[in-house]
């Protein structure tokens, strides 16, 4: 059965969400971040998808004291993004925590995609993606990857077609990156 996994880390000042420090200080950059995850696992939970948290920072209790204690928790491991995602085992909906758009019906239509399609991807309108979801290993689209750039989700799209493989889209969601992203969420802040 696919599952989720969630990446995250500890709403620690100064360590979360740290492109947010100039506008909201530490604490209201891990406060948002706080927000976000705690969204992304209650939509998780409403998606009826069994999930776990892939943290870094190996703070399990202060996860599980926060979050609850039924959350299963994974530490993500060394080694850049690509290759903590890499290690996620397949079939698998693989999410951050800063897209306050994402829901349960999102989810369960990623999980439902991986039924027809070996890859369903959920494109951010800042040029990445906000779930990639996959029906067996591909490392091949997490080696070399240059991270949090405007092109990851075009590339993604290019190392996919040179192998035809035609994934499912997603609707297109925004994330929290920078201070200019909080203004269509000012709940957030």
């Amino acid at each position: 059965m696919t599952h989720i996994s969630i990446f995250a880390r500890y709403p620690e000042p100064g360590r979360a969400k740290t492109r947010l420090i100039p506008a909201l200080g530490a604490e209201g950059a891990a406060r948002v971040y706080a927000q976000l995850l705690e969204h992304t696992v209650a939509q998780a939970r409403a998606s009826g998808l069994p999930f776990e948290l892939r943290t870094t920072g190996g703070q399990s209790d202060a996860f599980h004291a926060w979050l609850g204690d039924d959350l299963a928790i994974t530490d993500q491991g060394e080694g850049d993004l690509g290759a903590r995602m890499a290690r996620v085992p397949a079939p698998a909906l693989i999410i951050g925590s800063d897209c306050p758009g994402l829901s349960a019906p999102i989810l369960k239509a990623a999980a439902a995609a991986l039924a027809e399609r070996s890859v369903v991807i959920g494109p951010a309108s800042d040029g990445g993606y906000y779930l990639i979801g996959l029906a067996e290993p591909m490392p091949f689209l997490f080696d070399d990857m240059e991270w949090s750039t405007p092109q990851v989700f075009a590339e993604t799209l290019a190392r996919l077609a040179a192998r035809g493989i035609g994934p499912a889209i997603l609707p297109e969601l925004s994330d929290v990156d920078l201070p200019e992203d909080l203004e269509q969420w000012p709940e957030l802040q």
